[in-house]
């Protein structure tokens, strides 16, 4: 089968790691089935495993991508669910399994013709989403899902800053809260995004780090360190920060001071549950939400897409077709 594979590891110079070619078809063990993918999004996960993060140099090659739909060996139309972990471990929740990873850390990703995974990772497409859009939903938009509807504590009617504009977790953050009520804030550095922002339904956009006109009941975080302070001193007392990623570093100041006194909460949050991405492709069915794709390229010019992410040029999701 075609596949994009990490064929090794260079932290300064990532995408030079990056494999296109023929790898062996996948067996799928007891309790697992196969996949054929007819859709699958990249992610920064895809980035940084390049860069080395996550991964060790003897696991190499591995096919890259977490997010996947396809067609399943019964013929039905599926979502993949890509973190491979176990509930029961988990206390309910197997994105607390002490041993849980994501398709790509252990198990080979989606990007290839077809993928192996646990049976209870597949999950039922709506027909009204085409594959392209369900593909995008299992990493960024279900991070996103969770981080806002069931982390943040806040209520629909309640204020919410977005940080970073543009990249996919915060793409649906926006587009989520606004269609579902909240009063959506977003920064980025750049113009562009903030237009686009606004367009998703964001209700004000600013300048990265620039004082905002009141303060915040939650920030939504996947920057890290370029915004951190930004985010704790945007939050009102009380308030909560909801961290899932840290692309610009995750060593900030800690801010403590600020956090004791102020009361204020940092809570991280990881993926989701195949529930929660069960839930979300029934939002979006009903309300006819979908993510915002920025390109739909063929498997085959994957390091096309891969390039956009690197230099942060895409504005929502970047989708690779089988």
């Amino acid at each position: 089968m075609f596949a994009v594979t990490a064929a090794r590891i260079d932290a300064q110079d990532p995408l030079s790691g990056l494999q296109l070619g023929e790898r062996p078809d996948p067996v799928a063990p007891d309790g697992w089935t196969t996949v054929t993918v007819k859709a699958a999004a990249l992610n920064h996960h895809d980035l940084w495993t390049l860069k080395g993060v996550g991964v060790r140099a003897e696991q190499l090659p591995l096919v890259l991508g977490c997010d996947a739909a396809g067609i399943d060996e019964d013929g039905n139309e599926v979502v993949v669910h890509a973190v491979i972990g176990d509930p029961d471990r988990g206390h309910g929740d197997e994105t607390l399994d002490p041993k849980r990873s994501l398709l790509s850390e252990v198990h080979d990703g989606t990007f290839a013709e077809q993928v192996v995974v646990p049976r209870r990772n597949l999950v039922p497409k709506p027909a009204s989403l085409s594959f392209e859009e369900a593909a995008c939903l299992p990493t960024a938009w279900l991070t996103a899902y969770r981080m806002l509807f069931d982390k943040s504590g806040v209520k629909p009617g309640g204020t919410v800053l977005v940080q970073g504009a543009g990249g996919g977790v915060a793409t649906a953050l926006i587009a989520l809260g606004a269609a579902t009520g909240y009063r959506i804030w977003a920064t980025s550095r750049s113009e562009a995004k903030r237009k686009r922002a606004l367009e998703l339904g964001a209700d004000a956009v600013f300048e990265s780090g620039a004082r905002l006109p009141g303060k915040v009941d939650a920030v939504m975080e996947t920057v890290g360190a370029a915004t951190w302070a930004h985010s704790t001193r945007a939050l009102r007392p009380g308030g909560r920060i909801v961290i899932s990623g840290a692309t610009s570093g995750d060593a900030p100041p800690a801010e403590l001071t600020r956090t004791f006194f102020l009361q204020l909460q940092v809570v991280g949050t990881t993926m989701g549950t195949r529930g929660q991405l069960a839930a979300l492709l029934s939002l979006l069915d009903t309300t006819g939400l979908r993510p915002p794709i920025d390109r739909v390229l063929p498997l085959a010019d994957a390091r096309e897409g891969f390039a956009a992410m690197a230099a942060g040029e895409q504005f929502g999701k970047i989708v690779f077709t089988m």
